[in-house]
C-alpha cells in the first residue's frame, strides 16, 4: 500500500516459528522487493498473537536427519535474516507484536528500527533445551545489547516484555499493543516524506562505518558517498535542500525539505 510493503509471517497455529518452506519464500520475496524501485519501506511482523516463535524445532532440527540438509536450510535462514536484510536498500521496521524468541531475535536484529508493544514477550530459551542462541543470534545481540543484560537473559532462558526489550536496547521503543499499527504507520509517514535516496546513504553509511576502524579511511568513505550522493540524485540536496533551508521556506530540526518531483 503507498510503495510501502507489510511483510506478515503467516504460521498462527505454530506461533509464526520459522519453517524451512518460510525461509525459502522469504529468500525469494525480500530478493525480489530489494529490486522494486518502487519501494519505500519494508515492514516486518507476525499473524495473531505473535511475532515469531523461532525455528520449528521439530521440522527444522528433528525431521532434518541429514547434515548436508540440515547445513543447507541453515545457510538458507541465515540468507534472508542476515545476508538479505542487512544490505536492504530501504529502511526495514520490525513491528513486534507478540512473542518473539531465540532465532526470531535475529530478524529483529536485522531491522533498522524495531517498535514492539509494550505486551509482546520476548525470550532466549535455548538454554533449557540444553543449546545456547546459534546462528547469527549470539552476534547481532552483542551488537545491540548491552553485555550484562544479553548474557543474563542468555544463562536463564528468562521471558521479557517489551518495555524490557526497549530497556535493554534489543528494540527502538515500545507502545501499547493496542497502537502498535498506528505508531507504526506513523513512523512510516515519516520515513516516506524523506528523500529516498538520501535514506538510502544513510543507511549505507552507518552500516559501512561499522567496518571501518581506521578514521582516515571513513573521511574517505564519507566524501565518496557524499559524492555519489550528489551525483545520482542530481545534487537535489544542495539545490533544494540546503536552498530551501537558506531561502527561509523550511528547518532542517524540525522535517524534510520539500521534493520536487
Amino acid at each position: 500500500k503507498n510503495d510501502v510493503v507489510t511483510v506478515t509471517l503467516n504460521r498462527p497455529h505454530k506461533k509464526n516459528a520459522m519453517s524451512p518452506k518460510l525461509h525459502h519464500e522469504m529468500v525469494e520475496l525480500l530478493s525480489a522487493l530489494r529490486y522494486d524501485k518502487d519501494l519505500r519501506v519494508l515492514v516486518i511482523t507476525g499473524k495473531g498473537d505473535s511475532f515469531s516463535a523461532a525455528e520449528d524445532l521439530k521440522e527444522f532440527f528433528y525431521e532434518q536427519r541429514d547434515r548436508m540438509e540440515i547445513e543447507a536450510l541453515l545457510d538458507k535462514s541465515l540468507e534472508w535474516r542476515v545476508r538479505i536484510l542487512r544490505s536492504f536498500p530501504v529502511p526495514t521496521i520490525a513491528m513486534v507484536n507478540g512473542w518473539c524468541f531465540g532465532g526470531a531475535f535475529s530478524i529483529v536484529a536485522g531491522c533498522d528500527i524495531a517498535i514492539a508493544a509494550d505486551e509482546a514477550m520476548f525470550g532466549l530459551s535455548e538454554v533449557n533445551f540444553g543449546h545456547f542462541p546459534g546462528g547469527p543470534v549470539s552476534k547481532q545481540i552483542s551488537a545491540i545489547m548491552r553485555p550484562r543484560e544479553a548474557i543474563y537473559y542468555i544463562l536463564t532462558g528468562d521471558q521479557f516484555n517489551g518495555k524490557r526489550a526497549a530497556e535493554i536496547g534489543l528494540i527502538t521503543y515500545s507502545v501499547p499493543r493496542e497502537r502498535l499499527e498506528e505508531e507504526v504507520q506513523k513512523l512510516v509517514d515519516k520515513l516516506c516524506a524523506k528523500q529516498s535516496l538520501a535514506l538510502r546513504a544513510c543507511k549505507e553509511a552507518y552500516r559501512d562505518s561499522l567496518l571501518i576502524p581506521d578514521i582516515e579511511a571513513a573521511l574517505s568513505y564519507s566524501g565518496a558517498k557524499s559524492d555519489q550522493l550528489s551525483f545520482l540524485q542530481n545534487s537535489a540536496w544542495k539545490d533544494q535542500g540546503i536552498k530551501q533551508f537558506i531561502e527561509g521556506s523550511y528547518r532542517p530540526g524540525k522535517g524534510p525539505y520539500k521534493k520536487d518531483g
